[in-house]
């Protein structure tokens, strides 16, 4: 079987779903955002894709021969390949139901029209300026990024003005305008949820949706900013509230269109029931699907035509700390690594962040310091291993110098 996968060139997902394919014996092409002029610079015969550049990037890859199924990691890499699936006559999402996943906006519009719940909303243009939200507290959030990149709370105008601004400029920056989303042109602004948020692992096959893992996020994520942290599975909710996540879920993914390929899902639950955040149509992101092992595989069978009804990943309690940056600067070294290794239940620390590499913490940045695994019998015996552990860290971060 010959697989493409879609990928950013230096993601950690790439090179894991490079191993799992290499494990099974699939021949696995990738197509990634790597420059097209040098030659293979990466030395992966990659297929060389432009990202803000969709309906090309899928033509190019509807040139290639022989491709039987489509993977893709990350958001952007999801709308090529339903385009390019399209037109290669390969089971996936179609470009209608992935485009709505990436806005926000348009999400919102289907979840009200499915009847699920939804806050207040309404998306202003940026050149319009930060007027005046009906009431508070409320979230101001980009349409098209991930990773509660650009979510702000705000409680009172002076701080709605603040954010609304703050916003602006993000979405301003080069890396970001480069892309030329119309989305990019808005902000939405939205009532604050009250509640416990939690994530939810899916696949897709023909229509037919199946709950693979749920994550509770144990720390509050109650603003001004949305970093999430912790992620351990099993939840500990109720049997009654993991149902009603996982109905909400799939009715989530019937209203935005999607039919088939894996789903990752953000939602809050409170007294009224479950309010869906967002739903993408990708697995969960970067090193944290080492929490589930066994995903990939999964994944790659699926998209290769397998039946994978009978596909169990690790029923073990598993959790997974991102490693806030605590503030902006330079990241010089870590203490402690190898005591916070050596402590119960840690599977593994790794420090992603690289000597000399200048930090930017949320809602700006779009990045961690690093990753905590553990892994035992108990969930709660999980949580508490990662906070241990992480206390066991002490990291230099020298101030960044402004730039006159």
């Amino acid at each position: 079987m010959r697989l493409l996968l879609i990928g950013a060139t230096t993601g950690y997902q790439t090179r894991t779903f490079a191993e799992a394919a290499e494990r099974l014996g699939f021949e696995l092409v990738l197509a990634t955002d790597r420059c097209h002029v040098l030659e293979d610079p990466w030395a992966d015969r990659a297929l060389p894709l432009r990202f803000e550049e969709p309906v090309r990037a899928a033509q190019a890859i509807a040139g290639q021969s022989g491709i039987g199924g489509i993977v893709a990691v990350g958001d952007r890499p999801a709308y090529i390949a339903a385009l390019a699936a399209e037109k290669l006559g390969i089971a996936y999402n179609s470009a209608s139901s992935v485009s709505a996943c990436r806005d926000k906006f348009l999400a919102r519009q289907r979840f009200r029209a499915a009847g699920l719940l939804v806050p207040d909303y309404r998306r202003i243009p940026i050149r319009e300026g930060p007027g005046q939200p009906a009431s508070f507290p409320c979230v101001l959030k980009p349409l098209g990024l991930s990773a509660s990149r650009g979510v702000i709370r705000a409680n009172d105008p002076a701080e709605f003005a603040a954010a609304f601004h703050r916003i602006a400029r993000l979405l301003a920056d080069p890396d970001i305008a480069r892309l030329g989303d119309e989305q990019d042109r808005f902000i939405q602004v939205e009532s604050f949820i009250e509640g416990r948020e939690f994530a939810l692992e899916g696949i897709l096959t023909n229509g037919s949706f199946r709950a693979l893992a749920i994550f509770d996020k144990p720390d509050p994520l109650d603003g001004p900013f949305f970093e999430e942290t912790i992620y351990v599975t099993p939840s500990r909710e109720s049997a009654e509230i993991q149902r009603a996540i996982i109905e909400t879920t799939e009715a989530a993914t019937r209203a935005l269109g999607l039919t088939h390929g894996p789903v990752h899902a953000e939602m809050r639950v409170n007294a009224r029931g479950v309010w869906i955040l967002e739903v993408a149509a990708r697995p969960i992101g970067g090193l944290c699907s080492r929490v589930l092992p066994g995903l990939e595989e999964l994944i790659l069978r699926h998209a290769a035509g397998e039946d994978v009804a009978t596909f169990r990943l690790a029923c073990e309690a598993a959790g997974v700390m991102m490693i806030p940056i605590p503030g902006e600067g330079i990241y010089v070294d870590v203490a402690g690594l190898a005591a916070a290794r050596e402590m119960s239940l840690i599977d593994d620390v790794i420090i992603t962040a690289k000597q000399g590499q200048k930090l930017m913490p949320l809602p700006e940045g779009s990045s961690y310091l690093g990753f905590i695994f553990a892994r035992g019998n108990d969930p709660g015996a999980v949580e508490q291993a990662l906070r241990e552990s992480h206390e066991k860290l002490e990291f230099q971060i020298l101030a960044a110098l402004p730039v006159i």
